[in-house]
């Protein structure tokens, strides 16, 4: 595995950990209301799953049999267990293909899109169930150059609302969410 595409792997891990972190933190609340319209909790993680594994399948790569989601944290746990496993397999992580943005490869595809879900995600999750949050400067600049790779497609239809306004002196963590159509000072309802 060449250095760049185990950072990548890497950076998949640390994103699915953090996201499994979140998690723990939401006690009984998998039904709670998140920034995503619609969406619960527990429909955050399933999306997460679902569109990591029809990723992988589409590259014909076995995660095994889809976990139970019955319980969400520990399903997200199985789930991200398997696709270490995945990556970790001879020659997995530096296969490329031809992506939706260009040429790439299966760790990168992981970390720089679905890791990237994993934070922006973790973010609704946590703020549906009152737990802190916020990324770094260098993480939050790492997901913004992210989120310019992908240009116009960035507003696609499912991807992200159009960018919310916050002032000049915002936090990196909520220009972040307000560039991805979040509002930073979204609430779960009282």
């Amino acid at each position: 595995m060449t250095t760049t595409t185990s950072t990548s792997a890497q950076n998949f891990t640390t994103r699915a950990d953090t996201f499994a972190a979140i998690l723990d933190g939401v006690g009984d609340r998998w039904d709670a209301p998140t920034p995503c319209d619609d969406w619960t909790v527990r429909d955050i993680v399933v999306h997460a799953i679902e569109t990591e594994r029809e990723f992988l399948e589409r590259q014909e790569l076995d995660t095994g049999t889809a976990p139970d989601t019955t319980d969400p944290a520990a399903a997200w746990r199985r789930h991200a267990a398997a696709v270490a496993e995945v990556l970790g397999r001879d020659g997995v992580a530096e296969r490329e293909y031809d992506g939706y943005f260009g040429r790439t490869t299966i760790a990168a595809t992981m970390a720089d899109f679905y890791g990237w879900d994993l934070v922006v995600h973790g973010s609704d999750i946590a703020r549906a169930t009152g737990q802190p949050w916020e990324v770094s400067e260098e993480e939050a600049d790492v997901l913004h150059a992210a989120a310019d790779g992908w240009g116009d497609a960035l507003y696609s239809e499912g991807v992200c609302a159009e960018a919310v306004d916050v002032p000049d002196d915002a936090s990196a963590s909520d220009r972040l969410l307000a560039r991805l159509g979040r509002d930073p000072r979204w609430a779960p309802a009282a």
